[in-house]
């Protein structure tokens, strides 16, 4: 069995691919620019946009299993690319959701093969946005009050293993959570101890947020929607619950141990 995984170098996908690797699988992994890509080692790197499906023709030769990771791009792509898919010969599907259920996340519900989706609210790895601000030794961010029970991009990569590989997790949408409803400024102090150098909140402002996401090309809307969740987030955002526990048969990762395993990335 052969699996694609697309969004291969990424933070989800990375981990999507060195589990399917442990687990004895064939491991093809999807990258724009197969001479710089960096995947674990094992995995067959071939080149192809999941963005444009039509270029995809040779990556999915002999593939059985496909992880798709929703990014923008593919949140209009996606049927295209699950129709070529389906075409080709893929039997199972995981899909990492845009955050909602969109013409992508649809289109492989609707595929007629074996699919999971999964459907973290919030990455603990977004903490890698406060890179600059680190370096300076002050992070700057908005809504100090407002929790988020962050999920590890490592469980959310072996749960997408364990569905393309075992039974008993078709056409299911897992909400998946980390273990504790974490503020921004909490995040920053376990940050501290795992760099081993202090580290200061300041509270931001709505508008300075939105304008950071501006300033990066995101677009007005998208920008709105985003600052928007993170000042009223769903509750299913900041309640922890036992999806992890549940198909992985062990506890949820921390955001410390996200921490110190991420260290060397600030």
């Amino acid at each position: 069995m052969t699996i694609l995984v697309t969004g291969a170098t990424g933070n989800t996908g990375r981990h999507v691919v060195a589990e399917l690797l442990r687990r004895g699988r064939t491991v093809r992994a999807l990258t724009r620019d197969p001479a710089t890509a960096k995947v674990p080692a094992g995995a067959e790197v071939v080149g192809g946009d999941h963005n444009a499906p039509s270029t995809l023709d040779a990556a999915f030769d002999g593939v059985t299993g496909l992880h798709i990771t929703v990014t923008e791009g593919v949140a209009d792509s996606g049927p295209a690319l699950v129709k070529r898919a389906v075409a080709a010969g893929v039997e199972r599907i995981t899909i990492l959701w845009g955050g909602y259920v969109g013409p992508a996340e649809e289109a492989v519900a609707r595929s007629g093969v074996r699919w999971t989706r999964l459907e973290p609210e919030e990455f603990m790895a977004n903490a890698l946005d406060w890179r600059d601000d680190i370096a300076e030794g002050v992070v700057r961010a908005p809504f100090p009050a407002v929790r988020s029970a962050v999920a590890h991009e490592g469980d959310i990569g072996e749960i997408a293993a364990v569905a393309l590989t075992e039974d008993g997790h078709d056409e299911r949408a897992y909400s998946i959570n980390g273990p504790e409803p974490l503020t921004a400024p909490e995040r920053v102090a376990i940050l501290s101890d795992a760099l081993g150098r202090e580290l200061r909140y300041v509270e931001t402002s709505r508008q300075d947020a939105l304008g950071k996401l501006l300033a990066r090309g995101v677009s007005q809307a998208d920008a709105e929607y985003v600052v928007g969740w993170h000042e009223s987030p769903p509750a299913s955002a900041y309640t922890p619950n036992d999806t992890i526990a549940k198909v992985l048969g062990r506890p949820p990762r921390t955001f410390a141990a996200w921490a110190a395993e991420n260290a060397g990335r600030f």
